[in-house]
């Protein structure tokens, strides 16, 4: 009798310890990105991510978030980094790279996007079907848009196309910086932290971006008007977004961990991202809105289907890419519009 009591007194203590030492050592997941810790990107949306992977794994996966490329190197470097394990985790734009993800960037072209939900949803459907291998090299979390972008500038009200000819305008990538230069405008491509630093030097006239990110910019003391095209119509343009693991950090986990990951993963975390990043839109609209004497100009769909004729040729341009590459370009654009069409019913 004796013999079993201490059995089993040794057997809870082992337990014990074992669940002591599980909980005491969590897997901590390095997050890098190239915006500031009171961005949407990381208050909203990366914080929102990191709860919900250390709820469904009882905090046994936790998040060490780290804004503004303070692991080191550059916003186009951030890809690379998670692919060779510099982070576990970033969040990144895809166009970055310049045509490492000409496929995905599909979603980038002129009037496609209706809303971010939507739009993400078919992202992720499109990835998984025909660029798989622009991901071979890391566990893809998710692929999403912004929302509408608009047009600000420093010293001329947008209002029609001629307006935009000669103007020096920041492109985010370089599908965004063509639209920009088919449309009259001088593109000038440029990640999007060095916008405030561009404009106050006059390096640029304006720049290309969505409401959410812009005050954080300051862009509302840089610039005095900001040109936002009709909401009814189809967005003018939008950025496509990754979220990529490193693959053997994935591989390391255990089977229940993987789980988590799987499921704050996928279709539907992509367009939560994608819908997260739009809705901080009407806030930072409204700061535009309170700031003395800044100017909003709508654009509406009669004028914007000038600008749709005036880029459209992008499109044959990305099709034109993908035949190349011994695709179907017509059928992957169209297939890329009729999956945002299902998903925006």
């Amino acid at each position: 009798m004796k013999h079993i009591l201490k059995l089993t007194v040794a057997a809870a203590a082992l337990a014990g310890a074992s669940l002591s030492a599980q909980a005491a050592d969590p897997i901590i997941l390095k997050v890098h990105h190239f915006l500031g810790p009171q961005s949407t990107q990381q208050a909203v949306m990366l914080n929102g991510w990191c709860d919900a992977i250390a709820k469904d794994s009882k905090n046994r996966l936790q998040c060490q978030i780290y804004p503004s490329m303070q692991l080191g190197g550059t916003p186009p470097q951030l890809f690379d980094q998670a692919k060779d394990g510099v982070a576990d985790v970033v969040w990144t734009v895809a166009g970055y790279s310049a045509g490492r993800f000409s496929k995905s960037q599909v979603f980038e072209l002129p009037f496609m996007m209706t809303n971010a939900g939507a739009t993400s949803r078919a992202a992720w459907d499109f990835a998984q079907k025909y660029a798989q291998d622009e991901f071979k090299d890391v566990k893809l979390l998710a692929i999403h848009v912004h929302g509408p972008g608009n047009i600000y500038t420093r010293d001329k009200q947008i209002t029609k196309l001629e307006d935009l000819k000669g103007m020096k305008l920041r492109g985010p990538t370089a599908t965004i910086a063509k639209m920009l230069g088919m449309m009259g405008a001088t593109p000038v491509g440029m990640p999007v932290p060095a916008v405030p630093e561009a404009l106050s030097k006059g390096v640029i006239d304006g720049a290309v971006i969505p409401y959410e990110v812009a005050p954080g910019l300051k862009v509302q003391e840089l610039t005095k008007f900001v040109a936002e095209p009709d909401r009814k119509y189809k967005a003018l343009y939008t950025t496509v977004f990754v979220m990529p693991m490193n693959k053997a950090k994935y591989d390391s986990l255990p089977a229940d961990l993987k789980a988590v990951i799987d499921k704050n993963s996928g279709r539907e975390t992509s367009a939560t991202l994608g819908s997260q990043q739009e809705g901080a839109d009407v806030g930072a609209k409204k700061v535009f809105e309170a700031t003395p004497g800044y100017k909003i100009s709508q654009i509406p769909a009669s004028e914007l289907e000038r600008w749709k004729k005036a880029s459209e040729s992008l499109d044959d341009a990305w099709v034109a890419d993908m035949n190349k590459r011994g695709m179907d370009g017509k059928a992957m654009l169209a297939d890329a519009l009729a999956l945002i069409d299902k998903y925006s019913k």
